[in-house]
Parts: structure tokens; sequence; C-alpha cells
């Protein structure tokens, strides 16, 4: 197990030829900045260059190293590498030539959910992993994963044929009988990997600019790799493929240029800290709370659902006097009242220039609201519109009746 610091193209060619089971390149990207993020306490500035004089340049670089990590590679090894829109076209071109076309395993697509911003087009929210083997008999492990709600897993346990017209059927034997699938373990990983980005606030971050998740790593050692398998990170920055291949028990090699991120680095596979996803585990209905009642009446307003917040329920889509309109619904046992104090102190820090209040139940205290509370503006719901209306109705039925 090794941390070495050194330019890659320095310290590639001394490493054993045909010793390494898994190369991971996380490289510059070619994006033309210099990338630096501080740490949570701000006592450090981590920060690398990603500036280059042509694109020539950086793409010559890349095949040297690509070069180098295909020679290091044993004919069973495989290589990931990681990139985004800036050069992804050019790098697929170079991967190619260095590895052979025929070797082009999958192209992973890495998507995740970020916050919306000003730039005009679409929001960017994946990065692209291109996997290559260095040879037909690559090792993989084919990991399982869940089936979707929406499979009927009954059906898929009976085995299907085409018939003599060329469609799918059930295959039954000769009394009828349905013939049974081979044993059904799950779905295989696709090439789109849904893993959330580093929560700002993970315990995992360390504050190094472009960290990656240890998730996304452990999945690309565990479908290419064994337990003592050597995995290399010619890039390796803080050291999140290297805590990934400790933490699953493989050996590793990580070369960095920059002393602060071996430091990092080192510190790291010293203590090492990973962030399980609850979005992962649980899935993303596990984060709604809103019922089907709530969302029909944010619906119907043009309001977007907030979800975990105890005084709102949503906001509206458009700005009022240029600050954001927040909504609450009444709940089903809170009086009119309570629920005014609840979506006054959770609006506080919103500068929130009206409010909507949602009421759902009939109240004593209704008729004097618009007087003393200007900025909430209170409505009724579809439902006690019409619920007070009947009543309405059958109070006129009535007193015609009696004359």
């Amino acid at each position: 197990m090794k941390v070495l610091h050194d330019d890659c193209l320095t310290l590639l060619p001394t490493l054993e030829e045909d010793s390494v089971q898994l190369v991971y390149l996380d490289p510059p990207f070619f994006t033309q900045k210099e990338h630096f993020l501080r740490t949570r306490d701000n006592s450090t500035e981590y920060s690398f260059k990603d500036n280059w004089r042509s694109l020539e340049e950086y793409l010559s670089f890349m095949q040297n190293v690509l070069s180098q990590c295909k020679r290091v590679l044993k004919k069973s090894g495989s290589i990931f590498f990681h990139c985004d829109k800036a050069a992804a076209h050019h790098l697929r071109v170079l991967l190619d030539s260095v590895f052979g076309s025929k070797n082009f395993q999958s192209e992973i697509i890495w998507a995740y959910k970020r916050w919306s911003n000003t730039k005009k087009g679409l929001l960017n929210s994946h990065q692209t992993i291109y996997f290559y083997s260095k040879s037909a008999d690559f090792k993989f492990n084919t990991i399982y994963t869940a089936y979707s709600p929406t499979t009927n897993i009954d059906q898929i346990l009976q085995a299907r044929r085409r018939n003599g017209f060329g469609k799918v059927v059930y295959h039954r034997d000769e009394e009828g009988q349905v013939i049974l699938a081979k044993e059904k373990k799950g779905v295989p990983f696709s090439d789109v990997w849904s893993i959330p980005f580093l929560n700002p606030k993970a315990k995992e971050r360390v504050g190094y600019p472009t960290q990656k998740p240890i998730l996304l790593l452990e999945r690309i050692i565990q479908i290419s790799t064994d337990s003592g398998d050597t995995v290399l990170d010619p890039f390796c920055g803080s050291g999140t493929t290297l805590v990934a291949a400790k933490l699953l028990g493989r050996e590793y090699i990580g070369i960095d240029s920059s002393i602060e991120a071996i430091r990092l680095a080192e510190k790291r596979l010293t203590e090492p800290v990973k962030t399980d996803s609850q979005l992962l585990f649980t899935g993303e209905t596990s984060y709604l709370e809103k019922t089907d009642y709530e969302r029909a009446i944010l619906k119907s307003i043009d309001a977007l659902p907030v979800e975990r917040n105890s005084g709102i329920d949503g906001f509206l889509r458009s700005y009022i006097e240029g600050s954001p309109v927040s909504v609450r619904i009444q709940k089903q046992n809170e009086d009119l009242e309570t629920a005014k104090q609840k979506l006054l102190r959770a609006s506080q820090s919103k500068n929130c220039a009206v409010m909507i209040l949602v009421r759902t139940h009939r109240t004593t205290e209704w008729l004097n609201y618009a007087q003393e509370e200007p900025k909430i503006m209170i409505i009724d719901s579809y439902d006690l519109v019409i619920e007070e209306w009947l009543e309405r109705r059958k109070t006129i039925e009535v007193t015609s009746a009696d004359k």
C-alpha cells in the first residue's frame, strides 16, 4: 500500500508491469480553471490548477498517462476514466486509440441532484465514467439491485419462449404447466448510477475541490476487483479511491503532485470516515412528508411543496413584492391560531412579504383574521368551500319548507 508524492508521469514508469487490477482516474478535466476549496473550519485551503496552453497539450499528457496505465494493468484488469463535458468526446477517442475500441465496456453516467443556477441552458447534473478493459478476459463481478416496485415478480419467475409467430409466451411442459425460469437474483447494475453528490455537511467531506463520494468508488471497486487486488489512482487527490479500497480490503497505490493532497489522503487513511446515503437506502419517496390531500391543495394554487418543515408546507412559484410567498395548510387537529403562529415563525427567516394560510375545517375565530394580520391571506380549501355551500343550501331548503 503506497501513497506517493510526485508527478504521475514520473512515478508510473517505476511501477511493475501487469501488477494492477484496477486503475481509476479522476484527472484534470480541461476546465481551464484553478479549483480551490476551504475546509469547513476555514483552517486550510486546497487547490489545483487545470490550465493548459492548448487542447493538444492536454490530450498529449493524457495519452502518456493512459499508455502507462495500460502497461501496469493485468490482462484481467480494467480502467475507469472519470470526466465531464469539457473534453469527454476527445477522451473517448483517446481511450479507443490506447485500449482499442473492442475493449470499450460501458459509458457510465453518474447522475446526481444539483441546486438550480442562473446559467442559460440545461442544468449540469451528471458526469461520465468510461469503462475499458485491457483485454476480453477482464474480471467483472455482477452485482444485483432490487426490482422496481412496478415489476410483477410472480411473472418473471415463469420461463418464456417465442411461439411460431415470434410472440413471447409462457413456456409450458407437455401437460400445459408453466415451466419455472432460472433463479432470479434481482436486476444487474445498469450504466446509470444515481449516487448523491456529497452533502456540504457530510462528515466525509474534507474540503478538497472535486472530492467524490466513497460510495461511488466502492461501486467501481466492487464490480472490477476482488479482495486483495491492487487499485491504482494516479491523481488520488484527497484519497477517496484509496479509502474505498482500504474499506473493501484491497491493496492501493495513490499518486499526486500536491503534498497537501498527499498529507490529507494519509490522514483519511488513518481515520477513514464514510457517509452513508439515506437517499440510496430508502429512496426518494422516504423524503416525502406531504399527504396526497396537501399536495392537491398546493398544486391548485401553483405552489411548490416543502418537505421536512414544521411550519411551511410550500411556496408559490412566483414572488410577490420581490419576496417568496410561504403557504401553510391547516392540519386536521389544529386551530387556526396555532396554524398562523407556526407559519409566522417559520417564515421569519425567509423574508416573506405575504403568507397564505389555507383553512381546511371550520373555526370560530375565522372572521377577525383579515384585520389582525394583513400579511397573511386566509383562503378556504375547495372541499371546505363546497361543504359550507351545501350547509347553506340545506338551511335555505329547511327555511323554505317551514314557510
